[in-house]
This record gives structure tokens, C-alpha cells and sequence, in this order.
């Protein structure tokens, strides 16, 4: 099978790491595999190296940008329009909002030539004969989109959200499938009239729960309390937040250390917010750290907070369970999915900075139940978030949509 997977940006996040593990595995079991993503710029980190390690023929498309350019956006459909083209994928599978829109756009139109011999013998091979004989206009790849997170939020103007709303209407309906890593993000669209929820499927953003296997889960920092938060500098992902309680935190937990792990575009921003409360010192500002040494991150810490207000799932969360951490997390998107409260974390209502305080708190002074949670925790993310998971259920999507295609396809001829 041909595989095209398209993202806009390969930086250090959640949705790329989830992208990079499909490609890394639909290469193993033995698929063609190309990856089209747009310029990697900025301070968040990069994947590059990590896609080209994966197997997959990677395609840079330059005018794949995130932010809206109509002119760059119609180049880059002509763009991705040719890259199909040439690639006669079997399957387009696009990730993000703005490659999402644009690529969907793009798969639902190519129709891939069958009279290119190469092109029959895949089909071929495929169990695809019966698409051959059929009319050639109805020969077209599987597109399938994965909603890693919501592409609007509260903080934008009314007329934008509509925008995404509507565009996301739009390409929802030039599709076959689509995969949401959480139950939250099918409710956010279906909520907003975007598709019907038996369109959509859940298949959680997996992680490679292997490196994180016979790790100590001590680091021999005895006497230490260790709070993290591991994302990258946005203003949606809360540093602000925890910042405004560490104050407090720290006339109550004088030994506490506090680590920020991760850079971004809104950088000076947190670093002011820090210096006004007066606990920019205090924070050990780690910036990018590469992935193989993140299970040894977490184990450097007691408790990981993650006040986001959006979030597809948080790897992070699932991540710091691995690596023995309790955590605290925002009641938003697909967190509760990874963060259960009181089984495996503690949720708070969103901006309730109070709330935040006492449960970070509580997590410092509990450490006895704190890795009764961390157990709990551990044992659910190898079970529902493991990267094996994912892409087996990847892959049983495609081949049910293949067979879906061909039954209607039969059925047309009868």
C-alpha cells in the first residue's frame, strides 16, 4: 500500500510525534510511505530528523504555512495537487487544521490514472481488480483526517472561529473517515454541525511506551519537591497560571523546585509574567530537550501540571505517568481521557487558579497516594495509549474503508 501522510509543520508537538510513529510503522510492516510537510521554523523544536529516520520519502511543500495566506494556501493546494499526483498514494492521510483543509481538498479531487501499468500491479496486489474495471472517475485514494486538536478556541474573534467552523464543514465532507484522539474532540465537532459522529472514529495519539519500560522511576533526589510543566511556550498552554500560584507554593513548600521544559514563540512573554510575580529564579528554565531524553526528565520530577486551555489529549500527561510523575491537569478537550480524577490525577476547572494550587498541594503532601495514582496511570496508558495500538488501528481503518469502497463499487456494477 501507498501511504501519503501531509502535516503543516514538523515541530516538537504532540500531533507530529503521532505522525512520525505512523509513518515509522506503516514503513515497517511493509508500506510505501511519504510524508509532505510544510517549512519548520521558529523556536518549538523539530521532527526532521526523526521523519527522515522513519523510512518514509519525506516532501517539503513551502507553501504549506499555518497561518491563513490565500494566496500561499491556493498555491499550495496546486502544490499538494501535483505531489498526489505523482505519488498515486492508496491512501491520503492529512493531520493538522491548515493541512487538514488544504490537503482534503486536494485528495478528494485526484483521480489516479488505471491505465499506468505500475498502478495495476499495485491494485493488483491490493485486491483491487474490481476498482479497475469500474469507471475511472470513481478511482480515487482513501482521505482520512485526524483531529489532534480543536482548530479554534476563546480567544479568537467571533468571525474567525465561524471561519474555521466553516472550513472544517467543508472538508469534513471531502473525506472518508475521520480519527479523533479523543472522545472530546468528536463531540466539539459534531457539537458544531462539522459531520455526523458515525463519520468519525477514536483512535488515541499513541506513544512509544517501550522507552519508558525498566526505567527507575526514582531519581534519588531526596528531601526535593520537583513540579513541572512540559509544553511549549504558548499562551494557551497556562505557564501564566501556574506561575500566578507559585507564590503561595512556595512560602508552603519552601524545598520546592520548579522546571519548565520546552520554548516557543510567546518565550519573553512567560519570562515577564515570572519576573513580575517574582519567581523567575526559581524556575529552571530547561528549553528544548531532545525526545530520548524525556523519560529521564520525568523521572526528575514529582508532579507534572498541565493548565492548558485546549488540548486534543496531552501526551504529556500520559508521558509523565510513564516516567512515574502524579499530574494535574486542566478539565479540557481530551485530557480526563489521560487524567481520571482521582484515579489517576486530579483535574480542576479551567482558569481556576485556586483549584490549581490545592491540587498541585495535595499531590506534594499525598505522596503515598500520589503513586497509587501514578500505578493506575501507568497501567492505562499501556493499555489504551500505546503507539502498537494506534497504528494496528490505523491500519484496520484503511483496509475497512478499502473494503467499503470496493462493496460500493460491486454494487454499482450490479
Amino acid at each position: 500500500m501507498k501511504i501519503l501522510h501531509v502535516i503543516t509543520r514538523l515541530i516538537l508537538g504532540g500531533a507530529q510525534q503521532n505522525t512520525v510513529l505512523s509513518c515509522k510503522a506503516q514503513v515497517e510492516a511493509g508500506n510505501e510511505v511519504h510524508l509532505a510537510y510544510g517549512p519548520i521554523y521558529g523556536p518549538e523544536g523539530s521532527l526532521l530528523e526523526e521523519a527522515k529516520a522513519s523510512g518514509a520519502v519525506l516532501h517539503e511543500v513551502p507553501t504549506l504555512v499555518r497561518e491563513v495566506s490565500p494566496v500561499k494556501d491556493w498555491r499550495c493546494r496546486r502544490a499538494l495537487t501535483e505531489l498526489m499526483k505523482s505519488v498515486q498514494p492508496d491512501v491520503i492521510h492529512t493531520h493538522s487544521s491548515k493541512a487538514g483543509i488544504v490537503g482534503r481538498a486536494s485528495g478528494w479531487k485526484v483521480r489516479r490514472d488505471p491505465e499506468l501499468e505500475a498502478a495495476w500491479d499495485r491494485a493488483r496486489r491490493n485486491g483491487w481488480r474490481l476498482l479497475m474495471r469500474s469507471n475511472p472517475r470513481d478511482w480515487r485514494p482513501q482521505v482520512v483526517h485526524t483531529v489532534h486538536g480543536l482548530p479554534w478556541n476563546e480567544e479568537m474573534s467571533g468571525w474567525k472561529r465561524r471561519l474555521y467552523v466553516w472550513l472544517e464543514r467543508y472538508a469534513a465532507k471531502r473525506c472518508d473517515r475521520l480519527i479523533a484522539i479523543s472522545p472530546a474532540m468528536v463531540d466539539a465537532f459534531v457539537g458544531q454541525g462539522i459531520a455526523p459522529r458515525e463519520k468519525f472514529v477514536v483512535i488515541p495519539s499513541g506513544i512509544d511506551v517501550e522507552t519508558f519500560f525498566g526505567q527507575d522511576l526514582q531519581d534519588g533526589q531526596e528531601g526535593k519537591l520537583r513540579v513541572g510543566l512540559v509544553a511549549r511556550l504558548d499562551p494557551l498552554k497556562g505557564h501564566r497560571d501556574l506561575i500566578a500560584v507559585l507564590p503561595g507554593l512556595v512560602e508552603r513548600f519552601p524545598e520546592l523546585e520548579i522546571v519548565f521544559v520546552g520554548d516557543g514563540f510567546d518565550a519573553e512573554g512567560v519570562r515577564a509574567a515570572a519576573r513580575d510575580a517574582g519567581v523567575e529564579e526559581r524556575i529552571e528554565w530547561r528549553g528544548l530537550v531532545p525526545l530520548e531524553a524525556m523519560p529521564g526528565v520525568y523521572r526528575g520530577l514529582d508532579v507534572v501540571v498541565l493548565p492548558s486551555y485546549q488540548e486534543g489529549q496531552s501526551r504529556v500527561l500520559a508521558e509523565a505517568l510513564l516516567g512515574g510523575c502524579g499530574i494535574v491537569g486542566y478539565y479540557v478537550g481530551g485530557i480526563p481521557s489521560v487524567c481520571v480524577d482521582g484515579q489517576t490525577g486530579k483535574l480542576v476547572p479551567v482558569g481556576d487558579t485556586d483549584a490549581l494550587a490545592e491540587a498541585i498541594a495535595w499531590m506534594l503532601e499525598h505522596p503515598a497516594e500520589r503513586a497509587a495514582m501514578v500505578e493506575w496511570g501507568r497501567a492505562l496508558v499501556q493499555e489504551r495509549f500505546s503507539a502498537e495500538a494506534m497504528n494496528a488501528a490505523i491500519l484496520k481503518l484503511y483496509d475497512d474503508i478499502r473494503q467499503e469502497q470496493i462493496e460500493k463499487l460491486v454494487g454499482g456494477m450490479r
